[in-house]
């Protein structure tokens, strides 16, 4: 990505609603007429979203929701198939295709939550298997059923099988069936499920916690997080000694340290 300053000032977003306040940004998906399908604006909302979020240091969480019944039912097959209508045009600037909203989310680097209000089918499943927490209602569901359509779940499979057990997610994608939250949060799906009206609760407690922890070292953390996922064992070892390595010279480990000796809370940057 370009190193250009982003900025929020006089963008439109039509598909997507932004909102930042003690350094948490919720992106509520804002399709509910459509189920929340992802077309080619909300997707460019989203990156830009995602990459202001990444960009500003006082944004330490994002929360992704949902207006609607529905948390998000994938990829947009009107659009997908060129058959979109013209609708409400955003003037935010282009960022990239559907596949860069998992890869961004990936690398934010950044805690970043899925509240789970309704349905998430299809492409929805980019988002709910790349965040690092998911939190659904209970009467959440999940599906793929691209194979009931003579597809095939591509892109989803980077982020399932990071997440559920093979042989778990295999079924879910080769049959297409609805499972509940349940068993979502059984095979990994999902972090946990409440009861729907403690969702957003539950999810504010949660980003806050987070929220008041070291930034920079989560930065670091879940970046080497990444990063070594993709190593073999003998590999990542000495690459995370390495990351230790740096953290401890980092400003927040000097903080915590000090702030722990002091017998006071750290107080970070």
């Amino acid at each position: 990505m370009s190193e250009e300053k982003l900025s929020l000032e006089g963008l439109v977003f039509e598909c997507i609603e932004l909102d930042i306040n003690k350094n948490i940004m919720t992106i509520i998906l804002n399709r509910p007429d459509k189920k929340n399908a992802i077309n080619a604006t909300m997707t460019n909302e989203l990156l830009y979203a995602l990459d202001y979020a990444k960009q500003e240091r006082a944004i330490r969480v994002v929360v992704i929701g949902a207006n609607g019944d529905v948390f998000c039912a994938g990829g947009d097959l009107r659009s997908m198939s060129g058959r979109e209508g013209a609708g409400p045009q955003s003037n935010v600037p282009k960022r990239g295709e559907m596949n860069d909203v998992s890869i961004r989310i990936r690398h934010l680097y950044k805690p970043v939550i899925a509240r789970i209000q309704g349905s998430v089918l299809a492409g929805g499943l980019l988002i709910v298997t790349n965040v690092t927490h998911a939190i659904a209602a209970k009467t959440a569901t999940f599906s793929a059923p691209e194979i009931k359509r003579g597809l095939w779940p591509f892109m989803v499979m980077a982020g399932l099988f990071r997440v559920m057990p093979k042989r778990a997610g295999l079924d879910f994608i080769m049959r297409g069936e609805v499972i509940d939250a349940d068993s979502a949060e059984k095979f990994g799906l999902i972090n946990e499920s409440v009861a729907p009206e403690k969702l957003n609760e539950h999810v504010a407690t949660l980003a806050a916690s987070m929220a008041n922890l070291a930034p920079e070292t989560m930065r670091m953390g879940l970046q080497a997080y990444v990063q070594q996922d993709d190593k073999a064992f003998d590999e990542a070892m000495p690459f995370l000694k390495e990351q230790l390595d740096a953290c401890l010279k980092s400003a927040d480990a000097k903080e915590g340290i000090t702030a722990f000796l002091e017998k006071r809370p750290a107080i970070w940057d």
